[in-house]
């Protein structure tokens, strides 16, 4: 016998998870729409070499491949790759058609990805992103726009206890040169990406994995002193990983710029990333994202296309939940034509873990497949119970039939148990007569309308009063 679970890491989705997954989407499109950005969407398999090269050398591991087909298989090559994320199948479509886009060019998608990584609490080989991407401008108003989007979404998903973690790429490397990290690209971005898992592993994991790089101890602990230095209550626990979640504050603006000169005085050639974050944090002021925003130097971002601001939304003893930045250099690959570009993303399965631990989610959603079932005594009754229920949906009405002709009580019983409301019974009489009995099941009450009169009297029923 064949096993029924999907694939590890991937799931089936039943009615009330596809209810609250189109819940969150909903709220997430709408806001994204508010602020100008169109949708898009793009094919489940990329060109292989579409994706290889953008993500660094782990994200390279983590590409799901597809084998080459028909006559090719026995060769065991790959051409075709499931898409990594949604920003790389972005940028190749705006090499591809930048001819017909408008620039600059806003974008949403909201669509699965595929990652061959390992399975945990909220992490999926197959999940959703919901990203917002704006090209075509270098402007700070980029970047202060996605953290009002976002803190907009975040709000109305009913989160309150958020923040925007933000730094810059440029302001990351001139940290890691004023420590004695070569220039080198693969060596900024491989130390990237191990200062990354920060929040994930604490100082203690990042400074053996540093170590086991070839560096020696003290040159990681000064690294280390730079990027996250603990504060002085700090105590270092599995929530508190080393202090960081006092970073996970927000900051006013004052603070923000105490923080951002002060670092200037240490790393001098960070003046004009650092520059750039006061433009972005001041205009950021100016929207939904006022007083949800922080400045954290340890937060590093680990994908190696990122050029300029990198943000992430964290959740008070959860994590992230999103992030993003500026990846001005990466339509180029495909173009051979530099055009700016940033974009945020949010984690819809992340999401939806915390929302419905937390139990965020409306009562509503807990809602049933029908507003009325129409139920009759025998087979005779399959069509006018048909008719009825035509007429009923007619008057905007979910309408469901028993299929089978089952005694009236285990009908009602049916119905219950799924949380419709009503149950439309038609027996031989009512047919004769041309008359529905409609059976309120909260209320335990029930009345006799003419067929045309039905639907809208269960419309009203149905309507909140207030």
């Amino acid at each position: 016998m064949p096993g029924t679970a999907p694939p590890s890491g991937m799931r089936d989705f039943l009615p009330e998870d596809v209810r609250r997954r189109e819940h969150v989407i909903g709220i997430i499109k709408r806001v994204y729409e508010r602020y100008g950005f169109e949708p898009l969407e793009t094919p489940a398999a990329e060109n292989l070499e579409t994706l290889l090269g953008k993500y660094g050398e782990e994200g390279n591991k983590l590409i799901f491949k597809i084998l080459k087909r028909g006559e090719h298989e026995a060769t065991g090559q790959a051409d075709l790759a499931l898409r990594y994320d949604l920003t790389v199948p972005l940028a190749r479509v705006v090499a591809q058609h930048q001819a017909k886009l408008p620039r600059p060019f806003k974008r949403y998608q909201i669509q699965p990805v595929w990652r061959a990584d390992r399975p945990g609490r909220g992490r999926f080989r197959e999940f959703y992103q919901c990203d917002v991407d704006a090209l075509g401008s270098t402007s700070p108003v980029v970047e202060a726009e996605l953290c009002g989007a976002v803190a907009e979404a975040m709000t109305e998903l009913g989160f309150s206890d958020f923040v925007i973690r933000i730094n810059h790429r440029q302001l990351l490397t001139s940290m890691l040169e004023s420590k004695g990290i070569e220039i080198e690209a693969s060596e900024h971005v491989a130390t990237l990406v191990t200062l990354d898992k920060l929040d994930k592993v604490g100082r203690e994991g990042v400074e053996k994995e540093l170590e086991g790089h070839g560096r020696s101890r003290a040159a990681v602990k000064a690294l280390m002193d730079l990027f996250a230095p603990p504060p002085p209550s700090a105590r270092t626990t599995s929530r508190a990983i080393d202090g960081l979640r006092n970073a996970y504050a927000p900051s006013t603006p004052a603070v923000i710029r105490q923080a951002l000169d002060g670092l200037l005085n240490v790393v001098p050639k960070g003046g004009s990333a650092i520059a750039n974050l006061h433009e972005i944090l001041a205009l950021a002021e100016q929207t939904n994202a006022k007083g949800r925003i922080t400045f954290d130097r340890s937060l590093a971002r680990g994908l190696s296309y990122y050029t300029g601001a990198i943000m992430e939304v964290n959740v008070d003893g959860i994590g992230s939940l999103g992030g993003g930045g500026r990846y001005d250099n990466l339509v180029g690959m495909f173009s051979g034509q530099q055009i700016p570009a940033c974009g945020f993303s949010l984690g819809l399965e992340r999401i939806l873990v915390v929302m419905t631990e937390r139990g965020m989610f409306p009562a509503s959603l807990a809602t049933s497949p029908a507003d009325v079932m129409v139920a009759t005594f025998d087979a005779s009754g399959a069509g006018p119970a048909m008719r009825l229920a035509d007429r009923l949906r007619s008057a905007g009405l979910r309408v469901m039939v028993y299929p089978d002709p089952d005694k009236i009580g285990k009908q009602i019983k049916y119905a219950d148990g799924r949380r419709i409301p009503f149950v439309a019974i038609l027996g031989d009489d009512e047919i004769t007569a041309g008359t529905v009995t409609v059976k309120n099941l909260a209320a335990q009450t029930q009345q006799t309308y003419d067929q045309a009169a039905a639907g809208p009297a269960i419309r009203e029923a149905l309507t909140p009063r207030g």
